[in-house]
């Protein structure tokens, strides 16, 4: 239970922190039903040291089933300049604006 509130959390997180949501709404900490309720429909989401991408799973889910474009980025943990690359690359593959959402 506690994992998956957490993974509403995180995923209301990456929406609201566009500052698309109203304000009501991000609040609550409640989601759009659909990413046709905001304008940004992509989300990228970056792992952190000591982890890989499937560690946003839930996350990844959650907003797809709502209707997002979401990309997880596989750092290769080689470097600093490695993993700002692997996101950049990423970021470039959207086609419009992103929501960046970091976990360290």
């Amino acid at each position: 239970m506690l994992k998956a509130i957490m993974t509403v959390a995180l995923a209301g997180a990456a929406i609201a922190v566009a500052g698309k949501l109203p304000a009501a709404a991000q609040a609550s900490g409640a989601l759009p039903a659909s990413a046709d309720a905001g304008r940004i429909r992509n989300v990228v989401l970056v792992h952190g040291a000591f982890a890989d991408g499937s560690g946003w799973r839930g996350v990844y889910e959650e907003l797809t089933a709502r209707g997002y474009r979401v990309t997880i980025v596989q750092n290769p943990l080689t470097s600093l300049l490695d993993d700002v690359a692997a996101t950049r690359r990423a970021l470039d593959r959207q086609d419009g604006p992103a929501v960046l959402v970091g976990h360290s």
